[in-house]
């Protein structure tokens, strides 16, 4: 049995969960309102004020699915009460970052500034204080949403390992090369 698929999932006051005939769970909570298609396989059923899951053998799809969505639905939960905020640091001579309502423009040491557009259902923040390096902060309620921007966003000039420039989370730890040793 799937540790983490036997726990239910509680609900807190102000949040709704609803689920339809076609499999899909809807949270309402006092940030948003988020949906997730469920397998056709898993049951999902709200007892008691939580949402239990249940699957029908023990096959490895099966096992993996009752885990998955469970945790998704967790997710949804807190991410309608909570919300979820990343913040991602750039190191490097020259980097900025600067955000006019859902563009983000970087400049990363390239030859040209990279401008993204950041999807509506996230509220990017720019921060650059003198003698820090600039922050780019990422708020939403859709943990999944949320993790994919900041991959994006990384994956423009991820951290070297020798000097440690590039795009990382606060608070990162990078594991760090040391470089040429000098002649003897």
């Amino acid at each position: 049995m799937s540790r983490i698929g036997k726990k239910p999932v509680e609900i807190p006051s102000g949040v709704t969960i609803s689920i339809n005939k076609d499999n899909v769970v809807t949270v309402k909570g006092p940030k948003g309102e988020l949906k997730e298609t469920i397998d056709r396989d898993i049951t999902v059923e709200v007892k008691d004020n939580a949402v239990e899951f249940q699957r029908p053998t023990d096959q490895i799809r099966h096992r993996a699915m009752h885990g998955l969505y469970r945790s998704l639905v967790s997710n949804m939960v807190k991410g309608v009460t909570e919300g979820y905020k990343k913040e991602m640091e750039l190191v490097g001579v020259g980097y900025k970052a600067a955000c006019q309502g859902n563009l983000l423009d970087l400049a990363l040491g390239y030859s040209h500034n990279i401008i993204l557009e950041i999807p509506s259902e996230l509220k990017v923040t720019t921060a650059q204080e003198k003698g820090k390096n600039p922050v780019i902060t990422l708020e939403s309620i859709d943990k999944q949403l949320l993790g994919a921007v900041c991959a994006k966003i990384r994956s423009l000039r991820k951290p070297e390992p020798y000097k440690g420039k590039g795009i990382k989370f606060v608070g990162e730890v990078l594991r760090r090369k040391a470089g040429k040793s000098a002649g003897k």
